[in-house]
């Protein structure tokens, strides 16, 4: 099981008098794992808006790991966009045992767990209020029979508020993936998601930017579409590197509405993937 204690440090402590001065321990928020799961490393996939395409760099990571031989799950924390399941082509309704809730396996064998597999409606709204979004989260740690697993992915909501931060103080993170795009504000929204983590002193891997070109169907050539890449750029500003480049491409698209996403090959990931094997 993953070794990142995730304790907050004595800075934290704002408003005691005793405040850096004290000998006490930190307190853990850190939930316990279901007991009939084991988990090698969990990595973050988080980005600092919404559309950027976390869920897919989430899944791209996932299904690179899986096709290379290593048992993985993904726990899909964007509570009120989830939509991981629909890219791989899974349906509710989850079902339990004694131990728990029992994750439903992709076609590669991705053990997937995500709040669409627990309600009788898929398309139905989620209108929660803020602590019942992060107690869900809660148990897709702690309530969920993740069984044996080298790596588990954790698709978190966008932003930086209340449900991201619930992840981060109750999830041992090993590490954490910044997905972004090519646009003016990336620089900003990097800064704020990076900072965050480091707060809570989760190590970030690198960024990923995602619809970062496209290739032009008759020569080859890269297209930016969206303008040139700010990904060096912002990972410069934040003090982290970019590990990853991904194209814009129609087969993408096409994979994730039909649920046949274990199918792709998605280019542009690898460098990510290497850094997540070398933790």
């Amino acid at each position: 099981m993953s070794n990142n204690e995730n304790t907050c440090d004595k800075s934290s402590c704002e408003g005691c008098e005793s405040a850096g001065n004290c000998e006490s321990t930190p307190q853990s928020f850190i939930e316990e794992l279901n007991k009939a799961s084991k988990i090698g490393k969990v990595i973050g996939v988080a980005s600092g808006k919404g559309g950027v395409g976390k869920s897919f760099v989430t899944g791209s990571l996932a299904s690179a790991f899986t096709k290379a031989g290593y048992k993985v799950g993904i726990l899909d924390a964007d509570i009120t966009g989830p939509s991981i399941p629909k890219m791989y082509g899974i349906h509710g309704p989850a079902v339990g045992s004694e131990d728990g809730v029992i994750p439903i396996p992709a076609k590669d064998g991705t053990k997937i767990m995500s709040l669409n597999l627990l309600v009788q409606d898929e398309e139905a709204p989620v209108v929660w209020r803020g602590p019942i979004i992060a107690g869900t989260v809660k148990q897709f740690w702690t309530d969920v029979v993740w069984g044996e697993l080298d790596y588990l992915f954790v698709d978190m909501p966008p932003g930086t508020g209340d449900v991201p931060l619930t992840v981060f103080q109750s999830i041992p993170l090993d590490g954490l993936v910044i997905v972004t795009s090519p646009q003016d504000l990336v620089s900003l929204i990097v800064k704020k998601c990076y900072n965050m983590a480091t707060m809570m002193n989760i190590p970030v891997l690198g960024i990923v930017e995602n619809y970062s070109y496209m290739l032009c169907p008759h020569c080859g050539e890269k297209i930016s579409v969206f303008g040139e890449s700010r990904a060096q750029e912002a990972a410069d500003e934040a003090g982290t590197e970019v590990i990853g480049l991904l194209p814009m491409d129609s087969s993408y698209a096409k994979a994730c509405d039909e649920g046949d996403f274990a199918s792709l090959e998605v280019v542009g990931i690898e460098k990510a993937v290497e850094k997540i094997k070398a933790l």
